[in-house]
């Protein structure tokens, strides 16, 4: 039987972030980088770090001394700044410069959710109560800003700010001290990084200071952490109650995110000062390409974040369907997935010869005329460009390539890809197309975004845009018989089965820079997401849409990571003894894989069965995350054996942790599988062995009665041989831990070279009341002749 998620309205937004290509530098041009430093070797002369950095500056260039842009001295220690290639190579030379890391430019990943998650306020038990809301955490929002105005970001009967709280509220254009409350009990902006590589900003656009000329801040803030506020809908669709994951929950935050893009510089002073300030979740919906981790400064960041008792949570990207498309993957880090919501909004195609395309929107202006029937046009037509355009332009729907007297008055069929989609929407109005149909690529597959375009339009899957542009051909190619069509506007479905399913944007396994590691780690609700919304901003995010909304209807990994952040929040606040590992452990353990008609979750873009390697543990389930029996904790240490068993040298070791690695001790823990993870992935390489095994040690931590017996069932992937060693475990009091070994053995199966294959299982732990789930999947790996 699926779990049923009662009634509330959350809200979500997230954005995965792509990096943005980098330029290439000659040795006299300069970037950013990020010094690391021996942070105990400060020579006494120096009054402060930052003298001493500047000194190690100017000891090393031989041009106009270079300006430090943020010092670091909590997640990490040292600095950053703008050099050439070879200022960056003699600066470490220097004996106390531990490394030197080139900056990424980073973007974002882009109602009904508690009711979904099974949040009730009307309940008198359960996480919302039990946590009073989470009034007493603080969420630390890395993002594109705050409009603090929002009713989602009131204070009202919120006690005094807690005493633990070191953070301030810095001012700013048209964010004064005063924006903040005891909701935004914090607010900095860091663009040093953006405008050392960008220029001055342009303050006619942006806001120097925490307010969001962008949206997805405001949108991610409030779905992680938003008060009550009804009514609340976009253009009149999801109508209802809107709340946050942690309705009291404080917000701090930390503005990173500008036109040009998020910068790793600004990002680490952000998690820096995060830290510093007393939060206890980070909630991060920025990502990049997968680097390893001692380049990565958001694993790094996130490191020493976690190092602090700081639950991190990150979107994992909007990548999918594809494979090996999960960013944010360290293990340190929560990442998060989409899946949809039991709600969408219906716009059909109805076509000339009678057919009905199911597509989705949330279109809000004057419809089309009921009953009418509009001429419909494929823009990849060549006859449809404009002037000097191509089939491809035109196809896309790109700025000047239609022709407006091919599209006057009609309905444009625009292909997804390269601009925006509600940038093709502006397009086609421009052009005076009356209506635009938004096809996905065979790529996209089936899932479908809903949008708040300018015109009337509607987007259908890619079998769908197929059917669409087969009967415009043919209807072309018929003596008087021209090509027809029109969108039928549904409004607000509720109750929509199955759900959830996995999005087909949302980036899926398996991981590329720690196979061992199952990644993304759970789904949460990131589909068609109503949050909070700037004032000065248009739903569509274009410049051109003047009309103006106080909530937003978003899709993307973006939305589902504030979920996550909330709950973690809501977790911490009922028990603040466990650890971000415990608070992870509590989520993925206690996660479902069924839809609400009991059957196997789906994959959107395929409608198939989806894997393990879509969603991780699962679908995130609060009200079981409270009470999940046992918990698989990690220290610090645990993570520094696994980079150890992974092969990161000392040094690389030393960059991440700010440790003292001893690998020699780590080998002791077997291979980079032994960390004590709630999941289990297992990578075998066929080198002609016919039998293979591995085997994984893994700790539990009593977290549920006293005195309970725990008894495993194994689910072992198809044709494997799974045993657990011990089958029972006898707990005898709350915090006892006991451990147990898993041997997974297998054949070798017929695969082509290069290829492999992927099977996955589970193993429960059960006393009579906790069900303990860990997946457990298994590649064989085929190598290359």
């Amino acid at each position: 039987m699926s779990p049923l998620f009662p009634s509330l309205i959350l809200l979500f937004f997230f954005f995965t972030t792509t990096l943005l290509p980098q330029p290439s530098f000659s040795q006299t041009s300069t970037k950013t980088f990020i010094i690391q430093v021996q942070h105990d070797s400060k020579p006494s002369i120096f009054p402060s770090h930052k003298n001493w950095y500047q000194s190690s500056l100017s000891s090393i260039t031989t041009t106009t001394p270079t300006t430090i842009i943020h010092t670091y001295d909590t997640v990490f220690h040292g600095f950053s700044a703008k050099l050439t290639p070879q200022e960056a190579q003699n600066l470490e030379l220097l004996p106390h410069v531990i490394t030197v890391i080139p900056e990424q430019i980073r973007t974002l990943h882009t109602t009904r959710s508690p009711q979904f998650l099974g949040l009730k306020t009307a309940d008198r038990t359960g996480l919302l109560h039990e946590t009073d809301f989470g009034s007493d955490l603080v969420i630390g929002v890395i993002d594109t800003g705050i409009w603090p105005e929002r009713e989602s970001f009131n204070d009202r009967e919120l006690g005094p700010v807690p005493s633990k709280w070191k953070g301030h509220c810095i001012a700013g254009r048209d964010f004064p001290v005063s924006s903040c409350n005891r909701k935004i009990i914090g607010a900095k902006y860091f663009s040093g990084g953006y405008e050392a590589t960008s220029g001055k900003m342009n303050e006619t656009t942006e806001y120097r200071s925490v307010r969001d000329s962008d949206g997805h801040g405001t949108h991610t803030a409030s779905i992680a952490a938003g008060r009550y506020v009804s009514p609340a809908s976009t253009l009149g669709f999801a109508k209802g109650v809107a709340a946050g994951m942690a309705p009291k929950a404080r917000l701090a935050v930390y503005k990173v995110c500008w036109s040009g893009g998020c910068f790793d510089s600004d990002i680490l002073a952000a998690f820096d000062a995060a830290v510093a300030d007393g939060v206890d979740v980070v909630s991060l919906s920025v990502g990049g390409v997968v680097v390893p981790y001692h380049l990565d400064v958001i694993a790094i960041g996130a490191f020493g974040a976690s190092d602090a008792g700081v639950f991190v949570s990150a979107s994992a990207g909007n990548g999918g369907p594809g494979g090996l498309t999960v960013t944010n993957v360290a293990p340190w880090v929560a990442t998060v997935g989409a899946g949809t919501i039991d709600r969408d909004f219906p716009a059909d195609v109805k076509l000339g010869n009678g057919k009905i395309i199911p597509g989705v929107s949330i279109y809000g202006g004057p419809g089309l005329t009921p009953g009418r029937l509009y001429p419909i046009v494929y823009a990849g037509s060549t006859e449809h460009g404009g002037e000097g355009g191509d089939g491809y332009s035109s196809s896309l729907c790109l700025e000047g390539s239609l022709d407006p007297k091919s599209v006057r008055g009609k309905i444009v069929v625009c292909d997804r890809g390269i601009n925006s989609r509600a940038d093709k929407g502006e397009v086609v109005k421009k052009s005076g197309g009356i209506g635009m149909i938004l096809a996905n690529g065979v790529f996209d597959g089936e899932g479908l975004v809903a949008d708040c375009h300018i015109l009337p339009a509607t987007s259908v899957g890619a079998i769908g845009g197929d059917v669409i542009r087969s009967y415009i051909a043919s209807a072309d190619k018929s003596v008087g018989s021209l090509p027809t069509a029109t969108i039928v506007f549904k409004g607000t479905r509720l109750g929509v089965r199955p759900a959830p399913v996995v999005a087909s944007f949302s980036a899926r396994g398996p991981n590329p820079e720690s196979p061992d590691i199952l990644k993304p780690d759970v789904i949460a609700p990131g589909l068609n997401i109503l949050a909070a919304w700037p004032d000065k901003v248009g739903p569509s995010g274009i410049a051109s849409d003047h009309r103006r909304t106080e909530f937003n209807i978003l899709s993307g990994t973006s939305m589902a990571c504030p979920h996550v952040s909330g709950l973690a929040a809501l977790l911490k606040a009922a028990h603040p003894d466990w650890s971000p590992a415990a608070i992870k452990s509590a989520l993925m353990t206690t996660a479902y894989t069924v839809d609400n008609k009991g059957d196997p979750m789906l994959d959107e873009s395929n409608g198939n069965v989806s894997s393990v390697f879509d969603y991780g543990a699962g679908h995130v389930h609060p009200e079981k995350a409270l009470d999940p029996g046992l918990v698989y904790d990690v220290s610090v240490y645990d993570y520094v054996d696994f980079l150890c068993n992974s092969n990161y040298t000392t040094k690389n070791i030393q960059i991440i942790t700010r440790k003292t690695a001893d690998c020699s001790d780590a080998k002791k823990a077997g291979h980079s599988g032994n960390l004590n993870y709630p999941s289990l992935s297992a990578v075998f390489q066929q080198y002609g062995k016919h039998k293979m095994s591995t085997h994984f040690i893994r700790t539990v931590t009593n977290v549920g009665d006293p005195k309970s017996v725990y008894k495993v069932t194994t689910n072992p992937p198809e044709g494997m041989v799974v045993t657990v060693k011990p089958d029972i475990l006898h707990f005898r009091r709350i915090g006892q831990k006991l451990n147990f070994l898993v041997r997974v053995q297998t054949r070798e199966v017929k695969l082509s070279p290069g290829s492999s294959l992927v099977k996955s299982g589970s193993i429960v732990w059960f006393d009579g009341k906790h069900t303990v789930t860990s997946p457990l999947v298994v590649t064989m790996q085929q190598p290359l002749d």
